[in-house]
Parts: C-alpha cells; structure tokens; sequence
C-alpha cells in the first residue's frame, strides 16, 4: 500500500509537470489573421466562490485584428463549456475578458482556447492553462 501512496504521488507530481510544459507558447511568427494565446489570468483565491460569476482574462497577440468569435474552457479534462465574449481589447498583448461561473467547488486545472475567423474559416488557437481554487 505504501508503495502505491509513493507511486500515485510521483506520477501526479509528472503529470503536472507535463501539464505546465505543454503550456508553452509557441514563439514563430504569426500568419496574417492569425490569434496566439499567451496566458490565462485570473482571480486571486478566495475571489471565485461557488455560484458566483467571476471573470477571466485571457491575454493573445494577434497579425491585424481578427473576429474572435468564442472562448471555450475546460475544467480538469470536463468540457468544453463554450462561453460568451464580453469584450476584446486589440493590442499588444490583445485582452479577451469573459465570466465564468461554477456550480462546483475544489481545485481545477482550468484550460482555455478561443475560436477566430480568419479568412471566412473557423481556426482554433493554441490552449492556456491556469490552475484555479473554487471555495464554498
């Protein structure tokens, strides 16, 4: 049993390290119209509660100033949960701000992609990850 205890808490610690390399931001040059996330901010801890709407601001650089059309999120692996822009402020970096809402508490990874059209198709950016504390 206590070989297991050591095994599971080794593999977890692996699997966040994995986690938080994969964030990594590309660094090439973007195509004209294209969106690269750079970072997921959020609310301190303590400031997202159950039930209670807190926002979320997502940071990007941008070639030209693309619609972005959607910002989807997924909680510790459950989703996509698709939620409406409140507002997107071009520049360098660009801002997109959101607000979410969860009905659960407890510690989540919470990763984040946003959709943009460029060139009348549909694209998909690169994925954020934040690790967020939901309390009662």
């Amino acid at each position: 049993m206590m070989m297991r205890s050591i095994f599971i808490t080794v593999l977890m610690g692996g699997v966040i390290l994995l986690v938080f390399s994969c964030a990594t931001v590309p660094t090439g040059p973007l195509a004209p119209g294209e969106v690269r996330l750079l970072r997921l901010d959020t609310p301190r801890e303590g400031d997202m509660r159950r039930g209670i709407v807190f926002e979320v601001n997502i940071k990007f650089e941008a070639e030209g100033y693309p619609e972005i059309s959607r910002v989807c999120f997924y909680w510790s692996g459950d989703g996509p949960t698709c939620t409406k822009i409140i507002k997107v402020k071009y520049g360098s970096p660009g801002t997109v701000n959101v607000e979410l809402r969860t009905d659960s508490f407890g510690s989540y990874f919470l990763e984040s992609y946003v959709q943009y059209i460029r060139n009348g198709k549909t694209h998909s950016t690169n994925v954020v990850v934040a690790h967020i504390n939901v309390i009662r």
